[in-house]
């Protein structure tokens, strides 16, 4: 049932629910959804990660790397706001949201997923163009200090345009139509079910891309042409590939974010894309990198990856050898305690073994991973 907003904009109807239309007429689709939840798993484990690890390892509280935590946070938040909620939708049927949820939605998943993403990577570009093309005066420009601003200044614009974008969708009347052809709160599906103009709509979403897409992706071939230039002029073979090594993260990072974003708008301007086609390969652009970013981090920075095993180390020498859980369940038969007294346990003594359970899952977890690595 639709909401006529009173008085003054008595023109603007807006609905009580859209209903998300997701992927039609496609058999199997249940094993597509499972696939992305295992995808949200592998997203959350990996970005907690090196999350956790920039937080613990001292030697990672560099001014690179407050760039690469907010990136993890990126993909971390953008994760959790679109996957989770997709899954919901279309593994329990449940594909009617509602109209302050889906605007709730949409600033989310754009705000992580798309904007904060792509102005992250041109602060890692900057970290890399000061390192490569002005070595000297690395450490006077690229400090924590000036990385927070920028970082801080990059937060300030993605959460403005945002803003502006839905306020824009806010004005907007739909009284025919309320289905989405999307998988999720999409901005293009929504602001074409929209019964008054929506021109200016349309003139955001073309401001946005030009705003968080071309102009940083610009920037960052520009970038890599000036460090290409100052390679060029390192006499010494062995000095060039390990300055080239440096950048090799970022570029496949680089890669990963824009390629399959920029070809998915050109596949919608030039041809016409069955909506299941165009469903399937936002999906994967938007849920895929996330969770790619931080194996590459982890496997082809060695910052990174020695911080692990330190931790790793550090982990191991604090807690003893044997099972933790093992010890706890000993420490309390040892008082005698009688048997029905497990199911009346304390809270305390419940957390306390939760906690202990965790760590030592965790440990073994990291170790194996560590042994492939």
């Amino acid at each position: 049932m639709a909401t006529v907003v009173p008085p003054e904009n008595a023109t603007i109807i807006r609905p009580a629910a859209f209903y998300i239309s997701g992927l039609s007429n496609m058999p199997h689709t249940k094993y597509y959804y499972m696939f992305l939840c295992f995808v949200y798993a592998v997203s959350v484990l990996g970005n907690s990660c090196i999350i956790g690890t920039i937080y613990l390892a001292r030697t990672l509280h560099t001014a690179k790397y407050i760039a690469v935590f907010n990136l993890a946070l990126s993909d971390l938040c953008g994760s959790s706001a679109l996957i989770p909620k997709y899954a919901d939708m279309f593994l329990l049927e449940n594909q009617y949201i509602s109209y302050k949820d889906c605007l709730t939605s949409m600033f989310f998943i754009f705000l992580f997923i798309t904007i904060l993403q792509s102005f992250t990577l041109l602060a890692l570009c900057f970290d890399r163009v000061i390192a490569i093309c002005f070595p000297l005066r690395y450490h006077a420009i690229v400090t924590k200090t000036t990385m927070t601003l920028i970082i801080g200044i990059l937060w300030v614009i993605s959460v403005t345009i945002n803003c502006v974008t839905l306020a824009l969708i806010d004005r907007l009347s739909f009284c025919r139509s309320t289905t989405v052809d999307s998988y999720f709160c999409d901005h293009g599906p929504v602001i074409k079910l929209a019964c008054n103009d929506n021109n200016p709509n349309y003139m955001m979403a073309d401001t946005c891309i030009i705003l968080v897409l071309c102009i940083p992706l610009v920037l960052i071939a520009l970038s890599y042409v000036c460090i290409g230039f100052a390679l060029l002029k390192i006499s010494h073979g062995a000095d060039r590939i390990k300055a080239m090594k440096t950048c090799t993260s970022h570029l496949i990072l680089v890669a990963m974010f824009y390629l399959p974003v920029f070809s998915v708008y050109m596949l919608t301007l030039t041809t016409t894309v069955h909506i299941n086609t165009r469903i399937f390969n936002s999906v994967l652009t938007q849920a895929i990198p996330p969770m790619l970013n931080p194996i590459i981090y982890s496997l082809k920075t060695e910052e990174v990856l020695q911080s692990i095993k330190v931790l790793y180390k550090r982990i191991k020498v604090n807690f003893p050898k044997e099972n933790p859980v093992k010890i706890w369940l000993t420490n309390i038969n040892r008082q005698s305690v009688p048997c029905f007294s497990y199911s009346l346990m304390s809270v305390y003594e419940i957390r306390t073994f939760i906690c202990l359970a965790g760590i030592y899952l965790n440990k073994h977890i990291l170790k194996k991973f560590l042994y492939t690595v």
